[in-house]
């Protein structure tokens, strides 16, 4: 008779899995994703190396694993964000400034997960995450646009590019101190990047909130 895991395995497994990737986490916001070794995580997960290399055969897979995490959250943050908006300019918006506070609340590790240089091996993770990004805003773009509230334009095209200026002004190498001003960053940024989609005064309409932005949570 086949062995079955039992509900109770699943669930060790499941929470080791959940640990190991939280320790890499920790590592990657400390030290970028040259720190995700896998001796040092399992040191942080508190458990052994070779039960690490049970789950991930080497960085390489760890790092990915990470990755494919991190895209998962941030994407389905930005995705609640405009579910809840009353429109498709205003969930626009939204996914904006979700994915602005979230880059800013953990700079060093949205850094490491999108921009900084990595293994080649680690090329596509990270590629894909950057395309889901994207299509993730010219799908909003694009209803936006269908709804006409936005000129027409290229949705791919834009937002490809609001991803580029989105990066470069908040964790690229360019990007100013944020310590204490995330807030104004974030209306600032949001509103650059509607005027460049073609809303003329985003504050005016109220897309932007002057006295808040989003809790996008974890």
């Amino acid at each position: 008779m086949p062995y079955r895991r039992t509900e109770n395995v699943t669930r060790r497994l499941a929470a080791r899995h959940a640990a190991i990737i939280a320790a890499a986490q920790e590592a990657a916001s400390e030290g970028g994703m040259a720190a995700v070794q896998i001796v040092p995580v399992a040191r942080r997960a508190g458990i052994a190396a070779g039960t690490v290399y049970r789950y991930f055969p080497g960085k390489i897979d760890l790092v990915a694993a990470l990755l494919a995490e991190i895209s998962a959250r941030e994407i389905a943050a930005m995705r609640r964000a405009g579910e809840v908006a009353p429109g498709p300019l205003s969930a626009l918006s939204a996914a904006i400034m979700t994915f602005a506070t979230r880059a800013l609340r953990r700079r060093r590790l949205s850094f490491a997960a999108i921009a900084e240089p990595v293994d080649a091996e680690l090329d596509a993770s990270r590629l894909g995450f950057r395309r889901a990004l994207a299509s993730e805003f010219t799908m909003r773009i694009a209803a936006a646009v269908a709804g006409g509230h936005l000129p027409e334009q290229d949705a791919a095209l834009a937002g490809a590019a609001l991803l580029g200026l989105l990066l470069e002004a908040l964790i690229g190498p360019l990007a100013p101190a944020a310590a204490g001003r995330e807030r104004v960053m974030v209306q600032s940024m949001t509103l650059v990047a509607l005027r460049a989609l073609g809303v003329a005064d985003a504050r005016a309409r109220g897309l932007v909130v002057q006295t808040a932005v989003p809790d996008s949570g974890q």
